[in-house]
């Protein structure tokens, strides 16, 4: 297993052209980004048809894409695929809609946005929607949303790849899930 130095090495020597850390950063990260894709998929609807294989691949496919990130460390890494297997599902989810629904969104409380119910394209759209009305307001905010909830970063994860303390990143947390709440449910969190 790879340590996380080692991880930000291949992500750097990647970055730099080198083919032969991007076959090893694959196989050094590929576990992980598969943990992270079932995580992702258990929020989704019971009936979704796409599997963690496919977006994992989905995901790397347009992170091979991105190789001229300057890297700081992993957890910056898996926080950005994270983002990206995120507006996959969101993207797919809008499709879906449009297909089985004509497209209709509601808005949802947030507890319910965020767990497995008949609506869960919907309220996967309606979160993305309010994480984007949230960015808007203040980036890092969103972007601590998705590390955190998306990604599963832990606090000092997300604190090292935004280059904050970690008290900045709870304090961030706690505001932007209040505002997330009050966007998804028209109400305050009291």
């Amino acid at each position: 297993m790879d340590t996380p130095e080692e991880v930000t090495q291949l992500l750097i020597d990647w970055s730099r052209n080198d083919r032969a850390a991007l076959d090893r950063l694959v196989k050094a990260v590929y576990k992980e980004l598969h943990q992270l894709a079932e995580k992702q998929l258990r929020q989704e609807r019971p009936d979704h048809t796409l599997q963690a294989t496919a977006l994992v691949h989905e995901a790397f496919i347009k992170l091979v894409d991105l190789r001229k990130i300057d890297w700081k460390c992993r957890a910056q890494f898996f926080a950005l695929a994270a983002q990206i297997m995120r507006n996959i599902l969101v993207d797919y989810a809008r499709s879906h809609m449009a297909a089985k629904r004509g497209g209709g969104i509601i808005k949802l409380p947030l507890n319910e946005a965020l767990r497995l119910t008949n609506q869960d394209d919907v309220a996967l759209v309606a979160l993305d929607d309010a994480l984007t009305s949230l960015e808007v307001i203040d980036h890092r905010q969103k972007k601590i949303v998705e590390m955190r909830y998306f990604g599963g970063l832990s606090v000092e994860e997300i604190a090292e790849v935004l280059d904050v303390s970690p008290t900045t990143v709870r304090r961030d947390w706690r505001i932007a899930r209040a505002w997330l709440l009050r966007e998804i449910t028209g109400k305050n969190d009291s």
